[in-house]
């Protein structure tokens, strides 16, 4: 008999874990407080409570290539960076090609959520359900909380003096739509992430005056990277995480410094990175220093004070007859159907183990699926997370000892402080490659690179130098999908079908030109050519 599940929201985590609950065997049933699936991706014109908001403008900024579910590429039409509207009409298809539809339960709302009585030993859960005001109980053999960290917003009023009595409008940046009514306004912004740069350029063509104040600097990355190819597209590859990997941390610091500075220097736009500043993940913006240069946006430092009317900043600057202050400043993560008992949120972070498991629960029932912020897109990490839980719950993989499972959770959490730092936005940042890696590894899914470049050598090039795209993930395990070869001999094609709609002549080639697997190879051999001599000077050898 098949084991009754429960999955708590519709949106990007939702649907995939719906449909890997499928593939397992379980028995899904999703509840969606909302009448439509897309959770944070469907656009409404007014915030919703409980589900997340976006503003009308927002492209996002992982391309379609690197973003999709690992057995379900987007359509080949589709741009390489998508719109909301682009975004839900792909979960549309998703969910109708898997037939996911069947299991949602929509203007569903989950009460409450509570170990039953004989826990210890069933794992089995009572979910209260609340519908056209009429409450019910269920009985679930396992729970998987797909709500999202985009809803409950992060408002820290206490490192905004006076803002209590300024008179002009402040709301959190979830609250933000389209730039209509802010025509001729005095528009600051406090915060320096995608929101707040997104919704600062978009402004700064309406208002009269808009201010970004940051209390550190941040890196900003162009969508368009080499040879007009998307940044994760060129970035995200296992041949350069290889190298990432291998470098000093200072030497790799450099790096990375020096290839966001060679589009502008930050410092130069009152976006450089101070000595001893904490990481913070990179923005994707190609207006920001455009609009910086031209005046129409102003980079001020952090908020010292608020007047009735004015702004004071930590550098003894004033502006005066600010109308508009908009919060960017993030979210808190919150389960209010969840009993502190069960799981306790502290300092904005949950102990997980890989990001999914509560530690000390009797029972591995209980699974937290997009819980996560890697570096590159949330899709397919939460289909990939949801995969390995779905196994979990299913019987066909089991978990550590728990004094396993605690060395793990702590020696992650040492090299999340290593990587990114304390700050509060860094709790659930992880590494794209590694991550995906890490799970695939526990439910057998992750590639053999050495058995590629034996049996199918042509895959073997393309998966090694080439994006690391979720297609990867299912060559080969449990799940494996026949279209995933192709996918990925085919992903170019994809990547330059919706910018090809005028075919130009192709240029004479340089003699001198190489192809870009060639190079990548010869700066592998030079790498391991460096870290053998290295190798043999700290042994004394030269």
């Amino acid at each position: 008999m098949a084991k009754k599940v429960a999955v708590i929201g519709a949106g990007t985590s939702g649907l995939a874990t719906i449909k890997c609950c499928l593939d397992e065997g379980l028995e899904p049933t999703c509840f969606e407080r909302s009448d439509d699936i897309g959770g944070l991706w469907r656009y409404t014109e007014k915030v919703e409570d409980g589900r997340g908001s976006i503003y009308k403008s927002v492209i996002t900024n992982t391309s379609k290539e690197m973003m999709c579910c690992s057995d379900f590429p987007f359509p080949e039409h589709f741009p390489n960076y998508l719109s909301h509207t682009k975004m839900l009409e792909y979960q549309r298809r998703y969910a109708e090609h898997f037939g996911l539809l069947r299991c949602i339960k929509f203007k569903t709302l989950v009460k409450n959520i509570r170990k039953r009585s004989d826990f210890s030993s069933t794992g089995q859960w009572d979910i209260v359900t609340e519908k056209e005001g009429k409450q019910e109980s269920t009985i679930f053999d396992a729970v998987f909380v797909c709500n999202g960290h985009f809803v409950e917003p992060y408002l820290p009023l206490e490192s905004f003096p006076g803002i209590e009595k300024f008179k002009g409008r402040w709301f959190h940046s979830r609250e933000y739509k389209t730039p209509d009514g802010f025509q001729n306004k005095k528009v600051l912004i406090l915060g320096i992430g995608n929101s707040a740069a997104d919704i600062a350029t978009e402004l700064s063509h309406t208002a009269s005056e808009v201010f970004l104040s940051t209390r550190r600097g941040i890196w900003v990355l162009n969508r368009i990277f080499g040879n007009g190819y998307p940044w994760d597209i060129i970035h995200l590859t296992r041949v350069k995480n290889w190298i990432r990997n291998f470098l000093p941390p200072a030497i790799k610091k450099w790096l990375e410094a020096k290839s966001f500075n060679r589009w502008f220097n930050h410092a130069n736009y009152g976006l450089g990175m101070h000595e001893g500043d904490q990481w913070k993940e990179p923005i994707a913006n190609e207006e920001l220093p455009s609009r910086i240069i031209s005046g129409c946006l102003v980079i001020k430092t952090s908020i010292r004070e608020f007047t009735e009317t004015s702004a004071i900043f930590d550098d003894g600057s004033v502006e005066k007859d600010i109308d508009v202050v908009i919060l960017a400043t993030g979210y808190s993560i919150s389960f209010p159907f969840l009993d502190e008992s069960v799981v306790k949120v502290v300092d904005n972070n949950i102990s997980l183990y890989k990001s999914v498991f509560l530690p000390a629960l009797e029972k591995p029932t209980l699974a937290f699926i997009g819980l996560i912020l890697p570096i590159a897109a949330l899709m397919p990490t939460a289909e990939m997370q949801a995969r390995w839980a779905t196994r979990v719950i299913s019987g066909l993989k089991k978990l550590p000892p728990l004094n396993e499972i605690m060395e793990d959770i702590e020696k992650k959490k040492k090299i999340l402080i290593k990587r990114f730092g304390t700050t509060r936005g860094c709790t659930l940042l992880v590494d794209y490659i590694e991550y995906m890696d890490e799970i695939a590894a526990e439910i057998d899914v992750k590639p053999n690179i050495l058995h590629l470049f034996l049996t199918d050598p042509k895959l073997a090039l393309e998966v090694f130098l080439g994006p690391c795209t979720p297609c990867q993930y299912r060559l080969t395990g449990p799940g494996k999908w026949d279209g995933a070869r192709t996918a990925i001999l085919t992903e170019w094609n994809r990547i330059l079908k919706p910018t090809r709609t005028r075919v130009a002549k192709k240029l004479a080639k340089s003699s001198l030109s190489l192809p870009l697997w060639f190079l990548w190879i010869l700066a592998l051999f030079v790498s391991v050519l460096v870290f053998n001599f290295y190798s043999q000077t700290r042994q004394g050898k030269f």
